[in-house]
């Protein structure tokens, strides 16, 4: 199933939901024996964002705790626009956010202490659109 490309409709039916948890970005030398809800593999080593809870209990430093929101609208890997809209409308709240695509979902991690903040930006940007 392919996602929508059209700008104005995937605004207006993002959607956006809180996943339950905090979750941590952490640097791994190796592959970890714990679940990790992301991995990306880079030259330094494997970044992982894991639930905080499990950092916590492995004893893995971390210095950004934040609230995860997936964007429930099927967006195409292509799509031209979403992340820019969605970076404008947390920008213009001093939201930092670190965006997550999935073949499906857009997935955005963004301070813990301002998940509601940033649930407010993307439902006044979906309200506009």
């Amino acid at each position: 199933m392919t996602g929508g490309h059209d700008l104005a409709e995937l605004l207006a039916a993002l959607r956006p939901v809180v996943r339950t948890g905090e979750f941590v970005f952490v640097s791994l030398a190796e592959t970890p024996d714990v679940e990790c809800e992301v991995t990306v593999r880079e030259d330094e080593g494997l970044t992982c964002v894991v639930r905080r809870g499990v950092a916590d209990d492995v004893g893995w430093p971390y210095d950004f705790v934040a609230g995860w929101i997936t964007l429930r609208v099927h967006s195409a890997l292509a799509a031209i626009g979403l992340t820019a809209a969605v970076s404008e409308a947390l920008t213009e709240r001093g939201i930092s956010c670190n965006v997550v695509a999935g073949y499906f979902h857009d997935h955005l991690l963004v301070p813990i202490d301002r998940v509601d903040d940033a649930m407010t930006a993307l439902e006044e940007l979906s309200s506009q659109a």
